[in-house]
């Protein structure tokens, strides 16, 4: 650990936290820095100018990254019958209805996106204690609740991000890992970008994309020029 902290230690001695980069040379930087000992997730976090506590503010959606995550999502779908062997077709990991409602009051949470068909949301709304807090609820305004498992689940699996504003009206998500090429990443993050442009709120005031910063999981933040998103 004191190795991984002089290394941290040297690159914020050396961050000129005044210089702003475009979004390329951004992400080129923060994935030339992440030297850590696993492979680092590249990051992208966008502060708005909205107040999220109202309802005409909240900025959320679900946005698929071209080149995906890098990370393995394990996906929990609430199904029968046929939409339940239509899931598992796809390459869900736990599929079930009462059974999985079961593991999940006993905090046997196994997946990491969740996916019901409507019929099921009357039996997935008494988790929404339980799901909620963990952004595990589905949603169908993220389709998230749909009769098209075997897309929900193929989009789940390739790579789609969700994203929603907390308090501070931040939004953020991972774009990659420090071994995607600088290419992937760059396509990833415009992606993101444009999914956040396109849900902006009807009552958004004055500036509504105010800072960004892109950083590795292990490094500093390099801030981007905002006018660069446009290029």
């Amino acid at each position: 650990m004191a190795k991984q902290g002089k290394r941290l230690k040297a690159l914020y001695a050396s961050l000129d936290t005044d210089k702003l980069y475009a979004l390329g040379a951004a992400i080129e930087t923060a994935k030339a820095n992440a030297r850590a000992k696993f492979d680092e997730t590249i990051e992208i976090s966008m502060n708005l100018g909205i107040d999220p506590r109202h309802a005409d503010q909240m900025v959320r959606g679900v946005v698929g990254l071209p080149n995906g995550t890098g990370k393995t999502v394990r996906v929990g779908v609430f199904a029968r019958g046929p939409k339940a062997e239509e899931a598992l077709a796809a390459g869900a990991d736990v599929v079930g209805a009462d059974d999985l409602a079961a593991l999940v009051q006993e905090g046997k949470i196994e997946f990491d996106r969740c996916i019901a068909t409507p019929d099921m949301m009357g039996l997935v709304g008494r988790l929404g204690k339980i799901l909620g807090p963990r952004g595990l609820m589905p949603n169908p305004k993220l389709g998230s609740v749909t009769m098209d498992v075997k897309g929900a689940v193929a989009a789940a699996k390739a790579g789609q991000v969700e994203f929603r504003a907390e308090k501070a009206g931040i939004v953020h998500a991972g774009i990659g890992k420090a071994s995607f090429s600088a290419e992937a990443l760059l396509e990833n993050a415009k992606a993101f970008v444009d999914a956040i442009q396109r849900a902006k709120p009807a009552g958004a005031k004055g500036t509504y994309v105010k800072k960004v910063n892109v950083s590795s999981s292990m490094g500093p933040g390099y801030k981007v020029d905002v006018s660069s998103l446009s290029a």
